[in-house]
């Protein structure tokens, strides 16, 4: 005998949909890292007094990058269970709803720099000015006491090689020197400029993960220590 069951009924309908939330949440990690960057510019947007339509373009932003997560989600599982074998569609089927959430999150991210860059340009820009206008040898002793400070607790350690694995990273260190010291320096155009040399860092240290030459913390403590290091000496020689 064969039961019918009805249409669901509204409480089990919202209950289905936050199991597919919780479900993404749980097995996917970009969806994860995209809950704790949205609740980090959520908690700056209150901590630096956004506007009204500034918030729900944030928040549209936010719900885009979500949504185009789910949905890609969504289709890499329909593609997994309709094929066991693989096809040239069903890869580009998943490429393209990768590409939508690529898109959604340089769309995000552009949003994100709209709202905050003038506001964190303005309240930055007093500390940086009394760090500003240092000769140009300051960044080249900051970036080679980086690298020897790499050097010589990677041989306290005794783990990895000057210039391969250990704690901690050398590139990464060097990349947010470079950062930091180009943040430092610039008198015009300096949020714009240090965001991208950011970008660029983030990049070089992303690079050293995903060849497994480091880890994540490993790539973590150099990059620290290459701003602080840049950072102490343009404190105290500028």
């Amino acid at each position: 005998m064969i039961v019918r069951r009805g249409a669901p009924s509204l409480l089990e309908s919202f209950n289905y949909a936050f199991e597919g939330i919780i479900h993404v949440l749980r097995t996917q990690r970009n969806m994860r890292i995209h809950f704790v960057v949205a609740a980090v510019v959520l908690v700056a947007a209150l901590a630096t007094g956004v506007s009204r339509l500034e918030l729900i373009a944030l928040l549209l932003a936010i719900a885009f990058v979500m949504i185009a997560e789910m949905i890609n989600t969504a289709i890499e599982g329909a593609v997994d269970v309709s094929t066991t074998s693989f096809d040239p569609n069903a890869k580009l089927a998943k490429d393209i709803a990768a590409g939508a959430v690529l898109i959604a999150t340089i769309n995000a991210v552009a949003i994100g720099y709209l709202v905050f860059s003038g506001q964190v340009a303005d309240r930055s820009s007093r500390l940086l000015d009394q760090l500003a206008n240092a000769p140009a040898q300051l960044t080249l002793i900051a970036l080679v006491m980086t690298a020897i400070v790499v050097i010589a607790t990677k041989a306290f350690t005794g783990r990895g090689t000057p210039l391969s694995g250990g704690l901690p990273s050398g590139h990464a260190a060097i990349a947010f020197a470079g950062w930091m010291a180009v943040t430092l320096i610039l008198d015009s155009q300096r949020f714009l400029v240090s965001s991208v040399v950011f970008i660029m860092a983030l990049l070089v240290a992303q690079t050293r993960v995903e060849a497994g030459v480091h880890s994540t913390v490993e790539v973590a403590y150099g990059g620290l220590l290459g701003a602080l290091v840049t950072l102490v000496l343009f404190q105290v020689f500028a």
